[in-house]
């Protein structure tokens, strides 16, 4: 009966699931940003929120972000761009488009070297944008003031992302206190696997099913032939091959609205383009987000501690903030099956329908809304949402987006004791 009610239950998440990301394409076609992937700046969309049920007041939030937009993560971008399009240019196979490109890159050059990995002016104003959404949507959180945990991985741009959203939370309401932390005391939270993390976990790594049927799918890899015949007359003498060289330039195209740079590559690329390429990009991304979803079982386990502290009467939190990275956040989206990320299809065709990798874009959020109901301490909902929308989880519950808290810390207990 019990493998019955679980196959029913799988049944009904994923066709859940496929409701829900039915019009995945349709969404791209809507806005080509999003093809970006996890280069994709914030998109603070409209979401609706559902009543919680009759009784229930939200009380404390439990929360995860990715650092705001930033420079490229490695000065390896920067070197290959410079280096492809110098040589282009002292040879003479630079198109005008591309030339006019070329100039304008070397007028940054310098600053784009100095900034590596460096949070920029759009990733400190989305965490503000955040914060202050939050603070508006659950006031009665934060209304009365009270203590809030914030910590952050030992990365800079992580430290500044925290220090925005908590300053914003803090002019919404100067009675809210805020303790910030980054430091080795606090990595399980945010960055287990850091070399300087005291903790030293070995976890398994996961291989997603598609990867046996990867050959399947097809790439559309028209967009290559195009940017690289209007960025060069020819490609004889270029360093390196066609495919990488086409990918340079496309990278380097998805970062220049987070370094307020968009429009410098004039035509070369457009944003309608990389939609036909997204397909192909966000497999890629499913493969890194699946293989280390074991990674984060201690942040998961740090969100159940904090938060039954908080039913306990032992922390008095209004919320705990973690600020890290998207090698960290995408992982644990898959881990809790956040809108069926845990899926793990065979086709590589329907990866797209339980995970899409503008859901770990710059600034992206996972937060827990704590509901209170009238019996107390043992009459606890929670709602997930993800970059503020609504979100279903692989608990069993009859009041979706709503979970008993019992249900939710039995299931996700079960699911990190479970892996050797």
């Amino acid at each position: 009966m019990k493998r019955l009610l679980l196959f029913l239950l799988m049944v009904l998440l994923t066709m859940a699931s496929g409701a829900q990301n039915n019009n995945v394409l349709d969404q791209l076609k809507a806005n080509p940003r999003k093809a970006y992937g996890n280069d994709c700046p914030y998109l603070f969309e409209d979401a609706p929120q559902t009543k919680a049920p009759k009784g229930y007041k939200p009380f404390y939030i439990s929360h995860y972000a990715r650092h705001g937009s930033r420079y490229n993560w490695s000065s390896k971008l920067y070197k290959d761009l410079d280096t492809l399009l110098t040589t282009a240019h002292e040879k003479q196979l630079l198109t005008p488009e591309g030339e006019t490109f070329y100039q304008k890159f070397i007028a940054v050059k310098e600053e784009l070297m100095t900034g590596v990995g460096e949070l920029t002016q759009l990733g400190w104003e989305q965490h503000q944008g955040i914060a202050r959404r939050m603070y508006n949507q659950f006031p009665e959180i934060f209304k009365k003031g009270g203590n809030v945990l914030a910590v952050s991985s030992l990365s800079g741009r992580c430290v500044l992302s925290m220090s925005a959203f908590c300053q914003e939370l803090v002019q919404c309401n100067p009675k809210i206190e805020i303790r910030e932390q980054s430091s080795r005391f606090t990595l399980d939270a945010v960055v287990p696997t850091d070399r300087q993390n005291p903790h030293k976990h070995h976890y398994p790594k996961a291989k997603p099913r598609y990867e046996e049927n990867r050959s399947q799918f097809k790439s559309d890899n028209a967009l290559i032939d195009k940017v690289m015949a209007r960025t060069f007359t020819s490609t004889e003498g270029l360093p390196g091959d066609t495919f990488k060289n086409a990918y340079v330039l496309i990278d380097f195209y998805k970062t220049l609205p987070s370094i307020n740079y968009e429009g410098m590559m004039g035509n070369l690329i457009t944003d309608d383009e990389l939609v036909a390429l997204w397909e192909s990009s966000n497999l890629g991304s499913y493969t890194w987000v699946f293989t280390d979803k074991y990674a984060t079982i201690p942040i998961l386990q740090d969100i159940i501690q904090k938060a039954d502290a908080v039913m306990a009467g032992s922390s008095d939190h209004l919320a705990d903030l973690r600020f890290g990275h998207d090698t960290f956040i995408g992982p644990l989206t898959v881990l809790m099956g956040i809108n069926g990320a845990d899926l793990d299809p065979e086709d590589p065709y329907e990866v797209k329908n339980c995970y899409q990798n503008w859901e770990t874009c710059k600034a992206c959020n996972i937060q827990l809304v704590f509901y209170r109901g009238k019996q107390g301490r043992n009459d606890i909902l929670v709602k997930c949402l993800l970059n503020g929308k609504e979100a279903t989880l692989p608990v069993p519950t009859t009041q979706t987006p709503y979970y008993k808290w019992s249900d939710f810390k039995d299931f996700y207990l079960k699911r990190c004791q479970d892996v050797k």
